[in-house]
């Protein structure tokens, strides 16, 4: 299960709102909400667009690990 805590955390971080990180993913702020409280699973390519802006890898925000750094391509 994704650890949805992580996406409001680097959303948060950034001092964004909810709905400048869903127009960022092309979808509303209540889709986006969805993703954050865990009731939709978010779409991969949405979480590699999330990835590369928070400049982290989808490890990260899946909870698979806890270092932030992305990966090297």
């Amino acid at each position: 299960m994704m650890n949805i805590h992580r996406l409001k955390d680097l959303r948060e971080d950034k001092d964004l709102s909810q709905a400048k990180v869903a127009k960022i993913l092309n979808t509303t702020q209540q889709q986006y909400s969805k993703y954050e409280i865990g009731i939709r699973l978010i779409p991969i390519d949405k979480l590699n667009i999330l990835a590369d802006f928070y400049k982290t890898s989808t490890d990260y925000i899946l909870g698979r690990t806890n270092n932030k750094k992305p990966y090297e391509k």
